[in-house]
C-alpha cells in the first residue's frame, strides 16, 4: 500500500500542466539481424516543449534480459567494458548485465558517427530547436536471438541527465517505424521495434528548487526580493563552504569555475539559489505597458547554454514584441494564450555565463493592454508561475507584491493646452521605441 501511494505522488508530480504530453520517447529499431543477434538504432526523441538536456549529456541504462553482449558501437559509447574474460578470439566491445550508453562528444571521427549523434549528450527541447531535440546511436548486439520471435526486450531502462529525474516505462513492441529516402521516392521500415517513454519529475531530480523570482515595479522604491531560503539557507556551522561571498578573495584562485565532481559553488545570497529571475514593471503607456525580465546566474561554476525561462500571464495574449530573447507561446490547452517561452538569441544572449559580469542575460517586453482586464491592482502586473529550464521557480507571497496604482497620474488642471498636446505627442511616440 506504502508502495502504490508513493508511486501515485510520483506518477502526479511528473505531471505539468503547461507540457501535458511532455516526454522523453525511445525507440529501439532493429534495421538487420547477425549471426547471433541483430543490428539497431536507438532514437531519444525530446517531445518536452521546454526541458531540454544539457552538458553533461544524457546516460541511458538498461539490463539485458539474458546473457546478451554488444559487440560494437556507432555514434554512443559505453562507460565500462565490464568482464568478458569468458570469450575467446574476438572481445565484445561491452560485456556488462546494465550497460551505461552515453552520446559522444563533437568532433568524433566521421566513420564512428551516424545521424543526430555526438553532441555529447545535449538534446534541445522540442519548442526551442526541434533540429536537435533528437538524440541516436547505433548498437549491434550478440547472444541474442536472430528473429523477432526469439529476441527478448531490454528492462528496466534509466535516463539519467546525469542525475535523477526521468522515470522510465518498460519497453514494448510497436508497429515497425517507418523511414523515408532523402529523394522521397522510397519507404522502409524497420524489421523490429520497441519502445518506452521517459517522464521527468522535479520532485525525482531534486528536493531543493533550483531558481526563485524577484519583483518590481517603476513606481514603487520598493524591490521584493526573492523568499529568504527560497533554495537553501546558509549554515556556516553545519555546512561550511556552502557558498561563498561575491568579495571574497578566494574567487580570484586558479581553476575555481572548476570542479572534477560538478559540485556548484554559489554566491551567498539570503535566497541561495542559482539563478534569480527578475521581472520589472518598466513603464505604462497610454495603449501598452512594458516589462523588463533579468535572468541571473549565481553559480560560479556553471554555465547554462540553450538556456529558456517560462512565464504564464494573462495579457500575453497580446504580447507585441520581445527586443532580447526569441519567443513562442504555448498554448496546450486550446485558445488559452497565457503562458510564453523565451530563450536566447543565438550568439548573442544563449550563453548565460557564470556568476560574474556576464552571469546576466536580459530583455524587455511590449504588451498591449486590455481595457477590460488590464490592472495595476492586486499584483496583476506579475507572473503567475516561472519556471527556469524546465524547474518552477520559487515566487514571494502574493501579500508581499508592490502596491501599484489602477491608473497613470492626471495631469494638473493649470497645464497649458499647448503642453497638454505635447505631452500626448509624447506618449504616443513612447509607443514605438
Amino acid at each position: 500500500m506504502l508502495a502504490l501511494i508513493l508511486n501515485s505522488a510520483i506518477s502526479a508530480d511528473s505531471f505539468d500542466p503547461l507540457d501535458p504530453n511532455g516526454n522523453i520517447t525511445i525507440k529501439w529499431d532493429i534495421m538487420s539481424w547477425t549471426g547471433d543477434g541483430y543490428v539497431a538504432t536507438v532514437t531519444l526523441s525530446n517531445y518536452q516543449l521546454y526541458r531540454h538536456i544539457q552538458t553533461p549529456g544524457w546516460h541511458l541504462g538498461w539490463t539485458w534480459a539474458k546473457k546478451e553482449i554488444i559487440w560494437s558501437m556507432v555514434g554512443a559509447e559505453a562507460t565500462d567494458q565490464g568482464d568478458c574474460s569468458r570469450f575467446k578470439g574476438t572481445i565484445p566491445y561491452c560485456c556488462m548485465k546494465k550497460p551505461t550508453i552515453v552520446d559522444l562528444l563533437p568532433g568524433a571521427p566521421s566513420n564512428q558517427q551516424v545521424a543526430n549523434c555526438c553532441r555529447g549528450g545535449v538534446i534541445s527541447a522540442y519548442a526551442q530547436d526541434i533540429d536537435t531535440s533528437v538524440s541516436a546511436f547505433q548498437v549491434t548486439v550478440g547472444n541474442t536471438g536472430t528473429s523477432a520471435r526469439t529476441i527478448l526486450l531490454p528492462k528496466n531502462f534509466t535516463l539519467n541527465t546525469p542525475g535523477p529525474g526521468y522515470t522510465c516505462s518498460p519497453a514494448k513492441v510497436v508497429n515497425p517505424s517507418q523511414f523515408i529516402s532523402p529523394d522521397g521516392r522510397r519507404h522502409t521500415q524497420a524489421l523490429v521495434t520497441w519502445k518506452l517513454t521517459c517522464t521527468y519529475s522535479q520532485f525525482i531530480a531534486q528536493r531543493a528548487p533550483t531558481c526563485c523570482v524577484s519583483l518590481s515595479s517603476f513606481y514603487n522604491d520598493t524591490i521584493i526580493p526573492c523568499p529568504v531560503c527560497s533554495c537553501a539557507c546558509q549554515n556556516n556551522i553545519t555546512q561550511p563552504g556552502i557558498c561563498i561571498k561575491g568579495d571574497s578573495p578566494y574567487l580570484k584562485t586558479p581553476g575555481i569555475n572548476t570542479a572534477q565532481n560538478n559540485t556548484p559553488l554559489i554566491q551567498c545570497t539570503p535566497h541561495m539559489c542559482p539563478i534569480q529571475i527578475h521581472w520589472h514593471v518598466k513603464l505604462n503607456y497610454k495603449l501598452y505597458w512594458r516589462v523588463k525580465v533579468s535572468i541571473t546566474n549565481f553559480n560560479y561554476r556553471m554555465n547554462y547554454s540553450n538556456w529558456n525561462i517560462v512565464l504564464q500571464h494573462p495579457n500575453f495574449d497580446n504580447l507585441t514584441e520581445v527586443f532580447s530573447f526569441n519567443y513562442q507561446p504555448l498554448i496546450p490547452y486550446g485558445s488559452l494564450n497565457d503562458t510564453a517561452l523565451f530563450w536566447g538569441v543565438k550568439y548573442y544572449n544563449d550563453m548565460l555565463m557564470e556568476d560574474g559580469p556576464m552571469g546576466n542575460v536580459q530583455s524587455e517586453i511590449l504588451l498591449q493592454k486590455n481595457s477590460q482586464t488590464f490592472t495595476f491592482k492586486q499584483g496583476w502586473a506579475f507572473p503567475r508561475i516561472v519556471y527556469f529550464n524546465g524547474d518552477n521557480c520559487v515566487m514571494p507571497p502574493p501579500d508581499q507584491y508592490p502596491t501599484m496604482p489602477n491608473s497613470a497620474p492626471v495631469l494638473e488642471r493649470g497645464m497649458s493646452l499647448g503642453l497638454t498636446v505635447l505631452a500626448l505627442a509624447a506618449t504616443s511616440l513612447l509607443v514605438f521605441i
